[in-house]
C-alpha cells in the first residue's frame, strides 16, 4: 500500500507526515512526500523583469533565478523532514513538483495509484476557507482514493 503526503512546511503538514509514518510503520506501507511549488505567483515579474548576463554569454532572468531558489528550498524542506523524523524501515520517496498544488496532488495520486492521501488542514475558519479556497477541500472532493486530513489550528 502507498501513502501520498503533500508537504508545504506548515505545522499541519508536518503533523500529517508524522501520522503517515505511524500508519506506514504499523501496516508496512510506503510513503511518498511531495512539495508542489506554484510559480503562477511569480507572473508579476514578467512585466518588469531584469535580465542578468553572465561572463560565458548566457543569460538568466529574475523569475528563472527565483524559480530555481524556490525549487531548491522545496527540496531542502523535504530533506530536512526526512532527516529529522524517523523513517527507519519505511520505503520513502520525495519529489518537488511545479504547478497548481491541488491539481498536482490529484495527478500524482491517480497516475501512481496511491491508496491513501494523508495531508494537513491549516485550520482556516469556515469563512476564510470559503473565500480563499482550500487545497485540502479540493483534494477531498476530487481524490481517486481516501484522504485522511490531519487538523491543526496553527496558521503558519
Amino acid at each position: 500500500m502507498k501513502l501520498l503526503v503533500p508537504v508545504d512546511g506548515s505545522s499541519a503538514s508536518i503533523d500529517a507526515v508524522k501520522k503517515s509514518i505511524e500508519i506506514a510503520r504499523k501496516h508496512n506501507y510506503s510513503i511518498k512526500l511531495i512539495n508542489v511549488v506554484n510559480f503562477s505567483s511569480l507572473s508579476h515579474l514578467n512585466r518588469n523583469e531584469r535580465l542578468w548576463r553572465y561572463m560565458d554569454g548566457s543569460t538568466i532572468t529574475e523569475s528563472d533565478e527565483l524559480s530555481k531558489i524556490t525549487k531548491e528550498n522545496a527540496e531542502k524542506l523535504l530533506n530536512v523532514i526526512i532527516d529529522k523524523l524517523d523513517f527507519t524501515d519505511i520505503k520513502t520517496e520525495k519529489e518537488v513538483l511545479s504547478g497548481e498544488p491541488y491539481e498536482k496532488i490529484l495527478e500524482v495520486a491517480k497516475n501512481e495509484n496511491f491508496d491513501l492521501i494523508v495531508m494537513g488542514n491549516r485550520g482556516f475558519s469556515k469563512i476564510k476557507r470559503f473565500f480563499v479556497g482550500s487545497v485540502t477541500q479540493k483534494v477531498i472532493s476530487e481524490a481517486p482514493c481516501p484522504v485522511l486530513v490531519i487538523h491543526s489550528d496553527d496558521n503558519h
